[in-house]
């Protein structure tokens, strides 16, 4: 049983846990005052709803066995979904032209260009959708730690101490790298960003993760196995990994300063589920803090003079599990739609979330202008 599973009791045991600190909290100041480490039936049940979608979303294995072109006849639906990422990004380019050449001056000229924008509207989607799960199937296809291990294993490290630091520190560093980029790249931004959409911080968020990880590309920690880490070690100091962040999603737990300067605590993570400007986009550590000290990400917790506020930058104000895994797709989606030049379409969708949010905002005004 996979060992992130296995410690369920463990879970909801310390979750009562805290819901009783929290209430002996209340009462100690002799107040009925919400905040935003308290529990509340909503916000749980969406933190436990996408836990539990997490766990059952059989995506991965969808996209790898269907969206992947194939020798010998097979993959057909994934030859299909190439196809549609040529002809609609063709399509697409080819509009995009029409629309800025077409002549404005008269009647026709006005009725070309809509044509053309509706038509590039529908292919610039067609042509990233189509294009992102092909090359997210492919991704996971070759870099997968099974075929990694195949050409590694040679180099078998064992499993000894070295073989066990190889797996844990290695996990680590992939780890800080490929949370780092899920908050860099949009695209990877739209799967992570369910975990950060709860405006509440308790050990029951540690349990809202996201379902649509096969959307994505990541660094691959398949390396590991590639330099003689045994699949087995890899896939324990992944769950190992996983479990130790979940202790850290708490408000109970203030400073812990012995370990602090190398691990990830409560107060490190807590930086990272701001929504403050100061706090954005840092500490993206699973169990080692040191590496976003090493790699300039890291922000000390200024409870006093900026205490953290939870959530997201522009919260969705919704406990709707489709709407929490969704949003961001149907945002990027919609920006791609509205883009006229396949450097915003593929900036909406590659670039940094406050990037895209800004580009957005200036075409809106832009397009503002030119109807007015």
């Amino acid at each position: 049983m996979d060992l992130t599973v296995a410690v369920t009791p463990l879970y909801f045991g310390s979750m009562a846990w805290e819901h009783k600190a929290l209430e002996r909290r209340v009462l100690a100041v002799d107040a009925e005052e919400t905040t935003a480490a308290n529990y509340t039936k909503p916000d749980t049940t969406a933190s436990l709803g996408m836990g539990v979608l997490s766990l059952t979303t059989p995506l991965t294995m969808a996209l790898v066995k269907y969206a992947l072109p194939r020798r010998g006849g097979r993959g057909r639906i994934g030859r299909a979904v190439v196809a549609v990422a040529v002809v609609s990004g063709a399509v697409t380019t080819v509009a995009d032209v029409v629309a800025a050449r077409a002549d404005l001056a008269s009647e026709s000229g006005r009725r070309l260009k809509a044509r053309a924008r509706k038509v590039a509207e529908v292919g610039g989607v067609a042509t990233i959708a189509s294009a992102g799960v092909v090359l997210c199937a492919a991704a996971s296809v070759t870099t997968g730690i099974k075929r990694q291990w195949k050409k590694g294993q040679s180099r078998d490290l064992g499993n000894g101490v070295v073989g066990w630091t190889a797996a844990m520190v290695g996990w680590d560093l992939i780890y800080y790298w490929n949370h780092r980029l899920m908050h860099e790249v949009r695209a990877l931004w739209a799967i992570h960003v369910p975990h950060h959409s709860s405006e509440h911080y308790n050990l029951s968020t540690a349990l809202r993760q996201p379902a649509a990880d096969a959307f994505g590309v990541f660094v691959p920690y398949g390396a590991l196995a590639r330099l003689g880490v045994r699949p087995k070690l890899i896939e324990t100091s992944r769950a190992l990994n996983l479990i130790y962040q979940y202790w850290i999603h708490t408000d109970t737990i203030r400073r812990i300063p012995v370990i602090e300067p190398t691990l990830n605590t409560p107060s490190h993570h807590r930086v990272h589920h701001g929504s403050n400007k100061r706090y954005l986009d840092r500490n993206h550590g699973g169990i080692l803090i040191i590496w976003d000290k090493l790699f300039g990400t890291f922000q000390r917790e200024l409870p006093v003079e900026d205490p953290v506020v939870y959530g997201l930058t522009e919260n969705i104000h919704s406990y709707n599990l489709a709407k929490i895994t969704t949003h961001e797709y149907a945002n990027i989606f919609r920006d791609v739609a509205r883009s006229a030049n396949w450097r915003d379409r593929l900036g909406f969708v590659l670039r940094a979330p406050g990037w895209a949010y800004a580009r957005r905002d200036e075409l809106a005004a832009i397009d503002s202008v030119a109807t007015d």
